[in-house]
């Protein structure tokens, strides 16, 4: 009897080992079949968001060849120009039959959604403009106090920025040696770095549709601004009258700021070619790119010199930045 056993025992125990290594098998192949097509996923997808790249670099010229055309036909910038209009989200086969003036009849594209916006970055407040050499710039201090005080912000950040930008420009590291005086001080490149000086993340969020950093001081453009920057970078201009303002330059943008100083009523405004302008040098450039489950959104820095249009940064944003933009778009023709 115990010999029978032996034989069957021994039979149970293989038939268990080869499950055991089957199972095994199994498993080692299913890990080398994700693993794979984890790697082909990740190709696929970096693959998707370089193309997404090259196709947004394309908006960037869209966008370059737009205010060089506009450059051409007057030297005021408002938003009844073709610039400041968005372009709703259409199929990039449509977007390059429109630029090239066919029909949108290809059907080889991959379906891929392109939309874009441009926005005037000086129609805000720069923070740059706070600093004039190593020393603040009064008139601009008072203008980031009218805009503090009508966003109900903590007015000890403001102090505590100006404090700090005085500082960092007061420096001695900042300027290089044997530069002469005055020189442009290492400042944020971002409003999110600006919590390095002092402002809350709340606060920033609240003062980013009005405030903006730029590489030099800029005015503001009275064609383009909101009434609340208005309120804040015109002295003594009430937010209704900001709001009157804009009603009225809607239908007759200002080509000068006599036009501007006309419309305001009587009155010592202070308007002055160092603060306020009616023309844009900076604007930025929002693209986004759509391409399967692919969602690319960039955004890119422009400086326009007369018909001179070059990009000065680009760099990859949350796709979050980009919502609203169909809001009052335009499509394509």
């Amino acid at each position: 009897m115990k010999s029978q056993a032996r034989p069957q025992a021994q039979r149970g125990a293989a038939i268990l080992l080869a499950m055991l290594i089957v199972a095994l098998v199994a498993a080692l192949s299913a890990g080398a079949v994700w693993q794979q097509w984890r790697n082909i996923s990740v190709q696929s997808a970096e693959y998707l968001r370089l193309q997404s790249r090259w196709i947004l670099q394309g908006t960037a010229d869209w966008a370059r060849l737009l205010l060089r055309e506009d450059a051409r036909e007057g030297a005021t910038d408002h938003l009844g120009e073709p610039w400041a209009v968005p372009l709703a989200e259409a199929r990039l086969s449509s977007f390059l039959a429109a630029g090239s003036g066919a029909q949108d009849t290809s059907t080889d594209l991959p379906e891929a959604f392109i939309a874009g916006r441009i926005q005037d970055l000086q129609s805000r407040l720069n923070i740059s403009s706070l600093l004039d050499g190593a020393s603040l710039h009064a008139p601009t201090v008072k203008a980031f106090t009218r805009l503090w005080r009508a966003l109900d912000l903590p007015p000890g950040e403001l102090v505590l920025l100006t404090q700090q930008l005085e500082l960092a420009a007061q420096a001695p590291g900042n300027a290089p040696a044997g530069a002469a005086a005055p020189y442009q001080p290492l400042l944020p490149q971002t409003l999110e770095q600006l919590v390095w000086l002092g402002l809350s993340p709340a606060t920033v969020q609240r003062i980013s549709p009005y405030v903006t950093i730029l590489t030099e001081r800029t005015p503001v453009n009275l064609n383009t601004a909101s009434p609340l920057v208005l309120h804040a970078a015109i002295d003594k201009l009430a937010l209704a009258d900001a709001q009157r303002l804009v009603s009225q330059r809607t239908q007759k943008p200002f080509k000068t700021l006599a036009d501007a100083a006309q419309d305001l009523g009587n009155g010592d405004w202070g308007l002055n070619d160092a603060q306020h302008s009616v023309n844009t040098r900076y604007f930025e450039v929002l693209g986004q790119m759509r391409l399967q489950q692919l969602r690319v959104v960039e955004k890119s820095l422009v400086q326009r010199d007369g018909l001179n249009v070059r990009v000065l940064r680009r760099e990859n944003v949350h796709p979050a930045l980009f919502t609203g933009v169909y809001q009052g778009a335009s499509p394509l023709p």
